[in-house]
């Protein structure tokens, strides 16, 4: 059975619900597409690992005489869940959602891409200096599919991640490190009505703290958020507890320590003013990077895309993927734009062209590692 063409196959990827720990129908596909390919793909230990129900998919198309810079290639699995069925459609050249929820171009498309570039290398017989795919699981979640794999089973020092929601053409440059903050506040239960003096609410606490923080865009290279709360048992009980989740990032690591202790501060004193207790745990979600614009794995970038007739350019995001986890373990891993819009959203989009141009971008890179860039 030969593999399904670049824009069904794509469209029929995102019908199928993948939020983070749900990946085993959409790893599946990959696996058969590859097959079909005659391609050899493996499948690691990971999901009992991360909590889902894929690993990381592995395939290796090896050199095939060519000399050059072997490289990788990584997309993610998983997409934010979705809050309803997912009915993609085709409109005016554009790839949408008709039901209401997100389409999944995140990462769906860089999938799709990554697969049909292997279908042209393969059946055009194109030369190479090697190309590894890998396809992740819970990305979404902290990059964990990414975490756990073992990389030391690339043969590639060089890859490349389509992962940044921005028009195709943008080199990353730099992602910024992250803290998560996982904050307990602890008041006294009391009858609302009848014996509210005895309370201390937990909420109240948590709501002040909160009130407190700097949130949201602090400086072009800092922001911060609280993104999930929950606490109480019943409308007419004085909560005892509560609970919010929050991050900082900073592509500024000293940024980030001082934003950090800003954000402790300020919860110990609101629990302090409410008589509650506090407690909070700080995690390093993942770590920073920053590539300088002359080093080899950004120059293999910009002179791929302009192979594929795009003008080049350079930016930096406030955003995280695997390519996060694959610098700090000594690989020159770039995250690329791919084309998709209103990521995480009912609007989320990518035209029809974008997927195409995202395969030409590719087989860009594959000539210009092949050709020594």
């Amino acid at each position: 059975m030969p593999a399904p063409e670049l824009l069904p196959f794509f469209t029929d990827l995102c019908a199928i619900a993948s939020p983070p720990g749900e990946e085993r129908a959409v790893a599946d596909s990959v696996l058969a597409y590859l097959r079909a390919l005659g391609l050899e793909a493996d499948e690691d230990g990971a999901a009992a690992l991360v909590g889902s129900t894929a690993g990381n998919l592995y395939c290796c198309l090896p050199g095939n005489g060519a000399a050059g810079t072997p490289i990788f290639l990584c997309a993610h699995l998983d997409t934010v869940p979705p809050e309803g069925p997912i009915e993609p459609v085709v409109e005016a050249g554009v790839v949408r959602n008709a039901a209401g929820t997100i389409l999944g171009a995140d990462d769906k498309a860089a999938v799709a891409v990554m697969l049909e570039a292997a279908r042209r290398i393969v059946e055009g017989g194109l030369p190479h200096a090697g190309v590894e795919l890998l396809f992740t699981p819970k990305e979404e979640v902290g990059l964990l599919g990414a975490a756990a794999f073992d990389h030391t089973r690339l043969r590639a020092r060089v890859g490349y991640v389509y992962d940044q929601a921005s028009p195709i053409g943008e080199v990353i440059l730099g992602a910024p490190h992250q803290r998560s903050l996982l904050v307990s506040f602890r008041g006294r239960a009391a009858h609302a009505g009848m014996y509210p003096e005895e309370g201390r609410s937990a909420i109240a606490a948590a709501a002040r703290a909160i009130a407190d923080l700097r949130l949201g865009r602090l400086d072009d290279e800092t922001s911060a958020s609280v993104g999930v709360i929950r606490g109480g048992t019943a409308r007419n009980i004085i909560p005892e507890r509560c609970f919010f989740e929050a991050e900082a990032r900073s592509h500024d690591e000293r940024k980030l320590a001082g934003l950090v202790e800003e954000m402790l501060e300020a919860f110990t004193f609101a629990a302090t003013l409410a008589d509650c207790a506090v407690e909070a745990e700080v995690r390093e979600t993942y770590r920073g990077y920053r590539f300088r614009p002359d080093e080899p794995a950004v120059r293999l970038a910009l002179d791929g895309i302009g192979r594929a007739g795009i003008e080049p350019r350079t930016g930096l995001t406030g955003g995280a993927a695997d390519a996060n986890v694959f610098n700090e373990r000594g690989l020159a891993c770039v995250n690329l734009s791919n084309g998709m819009a209103q990521i995480h959203t009912p609007d989320e989009h990518i035209a029809v062209e974008d997927l195409e141009r995202m395969v030409d971008v590719t087989l860009g890179l594959v000539a210009a590692a092949r050709d020594g860039a």
